[in-house]
């Protein structure tokens, strides 16, 4: 058996091995062109899709700073709202000249719901322990522990309501606690 070329080069001239190489060399550079130049046209696109996604961050940023100092500059305006009904009723009794005390006692009382609605409506809830109810400290504030006919530590009279808002407190109870015995 006779041996074959494995490399058809082989029995080639020089000159068409360096035709062939430099063809070769040509396709290569070609095809390395080609490749850089489709890299830089994603390079370039990846950027400009990177900067856009940048600046959309940032103009979200600064919609959400706007929008937070929005709420907290209009934020009470709901409340301030609520309050203008009660503010009314006070102008209005002040107007009258001769009011009789039931006049005055019955417009009070109705200022005065208007305000406990006022501030219901803005989740602000009355704080007003009964008496004999544990003493909180998280709620009420004792003033002063009195001897009473009551278990310890328990609430004898409220001399100030307290006040939460949305579970927070705005101003504890003042109130007397019975002493221990």
């Amino acid at each position: 058996m006779s041996e074959q070329n494995s490399n058809p080069l082989q029995d080639a001239a020089p000159e068409e091995i360096e035709a062939a190489m430099a063809a070769n060399a040509a396709d290569e550079l070609q095809r390395l062109q080609t490749e850089l130049a489709e890299l830089k046209a994603k390079s370039a696109e990846l950027a400009d899709q990177f900067l856009r996604a940048k600046a959309e961050a940032e103009n979200v940023r600064r919609r959400a700073e706007d929008e937070v100092s929005k709420a907290r500059k209009f934020g009470i305006e709901s409340f301030a709202e609520s309050l203008l009904p009660v503010c009314d009723s006070l102008d209005a009794a002040l107007a009258i000249q001769q009011a009789t005390p039931e006049q005055l006692r019955e417009g009070a009382d109705a200022t005065l719901r208007q305000l406990t609605s006022a501030l219901e409506r803005n989740k602000v809830v009355t704080i007003n322990p009964a008496a004999g109810e544990k003493f909180d400290p998280n709620l009420h504030q004792a003033i002063s522990m009195v001897p009473a006919q009551q278990e310890a530590n328990t609430v004898v009279s409220v001399l100030q309501k307290g006040y939460l808002i949305a579970d927070r407190i705005l101003r504890p109870a003042l109130v007397t606690v019975a002493q221990p015995q």
